[in-house]
């Protein structure tokens, strides 16, 4: 019997009865693998994980658990950033990683329809050779899955020009948390009805779990080429971006890196593939028709040597632009490999605030005596500062975790946001209401209740608590003291 008095011993018995046994993980050593996402700094183990292969075997957990007043967790490959498919709360773990079907492919309209554990990259490759792919690229694409790009709506290079996950995606076949089967959206671009499908794309499992997603497709380009500039500061390197866009450039991707994560980058592969003096990298591709792009380069290579840009380096062939993005798309991991531990952020800022926020980063590194690497989406500016320490450090994750807070505090000042694509989850709910008052939370609360009103999928996420946000408790306490209206609170199991 669990602390919330259930009986997971009948849980078990009764997935067994419609699931394959090899679909229900309940051994502790096989639980060990699922007590985390891609944010380390907190793991909690599941009392158990189903693994279903089908839509009705998903509705049947969930239905199950519905019944039985049991909390469900979504999760795909794991790859998250926000602890958002964790079971932080003793939930059912259901893990979607299995079903892994490309379920219609219509080229002729430009779509594909899949299940929710096929891994981003495998979409591209299942149309590529009909001269077509899927636009949301995240930095993990060769890892993650499409389901966990819905629930997180993520983003990556190339968003600055083709948008995020719902931008790409026109419907979903959805178990609610009741363990009915519905359809949001549809197939066609644009359709009267409430979007629904668009208020369940990033909301991090809370409103149930799609089950099969149909994506929208893109003509390959005709032509393509990519930009490395280098920079003796990242200063510099923000103006560049800032000129680009002032120009009315709308590159495909336009990525920055500064000089501790081209070191390690270049460390990694044993080869300086990045000029290793420089102080920042600027990325940009370019991509449409011949003409329209040959044209592109050439004003974004003036305006970069306008922003003093020390050389420039030009790609068009298929093979050195992949050379060329390499580094950028290992970058975490090569930053992983050189530094014991680290904590990767993600925060959003007006494009013209790139640089002073740079600096004011760079700043706070100082002065809690942490380095900061910086690598991110600088055409759209989502930052993804990476905290490097070392976990044996006597205290290190507080001054960690303020570190970061800081940080995000900087880019709500800044007229930004907390999160771009990894999401809100547990790590960053106590700072949601830096962003929303009370009367939009109530409202999101609202939404959250009509898709699940026992409060069942990924319960105590998103959502500030005061038991789990000790200063937002306080926040809410001034505003009672102040005789404001206030959210209504998530249920805590």
């Amino acid at each position: 019997m669990g602390h919330l008095g259930i009986n997971w011993p009948e849980m078990e018995r009764q997935l067994r009865q419609f699931l394959p046994p090899r679909a229900v993980v309940s051994a502790r050593q096989e639980l060990l693998a699922y007590d985390c996402d891609g944010l380390t700094l907190s793991r909690h183990q599941p009392p158990l994980v189903v693994l279903p292969e089908t839509t009705a075997q998903v509705a049947a957990a969930v239905k199950l658990c519905h019944q039985q007043g049991v909390p469900f967790v979504a999760r795909g490959s794991g790859t998250g950033l926000s602890g958002g498919a964790v079971a932080e709360l003793e939930s059912l773990v259901i893990a979607t990683s299995r079903m892994r079907q490309v379920l219609a492919i219509d080229l002729e309209n430009q779509r594909i329809t899949v299940q929710p554990g096929v891994i981003n990259s495998w979409v591209t490759r299942a149309v590529a050779g009909d001269g077509f792919y899927y636009a949301p690229d995240p930095s993990s694409q060769v890892a993650c899955s499409i389901g966990g790009n819905v629930a997180e709506n993520s983003g990556g290079v190339h968003c600055l020009k083709y948008g995020v996950t719902s931008n790409h995606v026109l419907g979903l076949e959805v178990v609610l948390p009741d363990g009915s089967v519905t359809c949001l959206g549809s197939e066609l671009d644009e359709t009267p009805e409430l979007d629904l499908r668009g208020a369940f794309i990033g909301s991090e499992g809370t409103l149930g779990i799609a089950t099969a997603i149909t994506l929208r497709l893109l003509r390959a380009p005709q032509s393509v080429a990519v930009l490395l500039a280098d920079f003796t500061s990242m200063e510099a390197a923000g103006e560049a971006v800032r000129l680009v866009t002032a120009a009315g450039l709308l590159p495909a991707g336009m990525e920055m890196m500064d000089r501790l994560t081209i070191e390690a980058v270049n460390d990694y592969f044993g080869v300086d593939e990045y000029p290793r003096d420089a102080a920042a990298l600027l990325l940009i591709e370019l991509d449409g028709q011949e003409g329209e792009v040959a044209a592109a380069v050439q004003l974004a290579t003036q305006l970069c040597s306008q922003a003093g840009a020390r050389t420039m380096r030009q790609a068009t062939d298929a093979q050195e632009r992949a050379l060329l993005w390499k580094g950028r798309k290992s970058a975490v991991s090569a930053l992983g490999r050189r530094f014991p531990s680290y904590y990767l952020q993600d925060g959003v800022v007006p494009r013209s605030a790139l640089p002073r926020v740079l600096a004011a980063i760079e700043q706070l590194s100082a002065s809690y005596g942490l380095p900061v690497a910086n690598v991110f989406h600088a055409g759209d500016g989502n930052l993804h500062p990476l905290i490097l320490y070392s976990a044996q450090e006597p205290g290190i994750e507080e001054r960690v975790k303020a570190l970061a807070a800081d940080i995000l505090r900087l880019c709500v000042d800044e007229g930004g946001s907390i999160s771009g694509e990894h999401g809100v989850g547990s790590d960053k709910r106590c700072y949601l209401d830096w962003m929303y008052g009370p009367d939009d939370l109530s409202t999101m609360q609202l939404v959250r209740r009509a898709f699940d009103p026992l409060n069942l999928a990924n319960p105590g996420k998103i959502f500030p608590t005061p038991s789990s946000c000790g200063e937002s408790a306080r926040r809410v306490a001034v505003l009672q003291a102040q005789g404001q209206a206030l959210p209504d609170e998530a249920v805590v199991f």
